[in-house]
């Protein structure tokens, strides 16, 4: 069983769940473009000014989807 990771974004300011509701559409995208294993993705709004997006992919998938999406930052899963 391989490690999974959780590549996530973050966005802050009034429209932050908006955005973070919109970027998930965007990493189903390039799951579907990529033919990726990956099944696990979402947006949480953890205040009023902060909502995050989130793509969770196995560790040999990290390095691919990293370069190409650019998140802020990681976490084991």
């Amino acid at each position: 069983m391989s490690i999974k990771i959780k590549l996530i974004w973050d966005f802050r300011g009034p429209a932050s769940a908006k955005t973070a509701e919109h970027h998930e559409i965007h990493l189903k995208e390039y799951i579907t473009i990529e033919k990726l294993p990956i099944d696990i993705t979402g947006f949480q709004i953890l205040d009023e000014m902060y909502a995050i997006a989130f793509i969770v992919v196995n560790e040999e998938n990290m390095i691919q989807v990293r370069d190409a999406l650019k998140p802020h930052r990681g976490e084991v899963f």
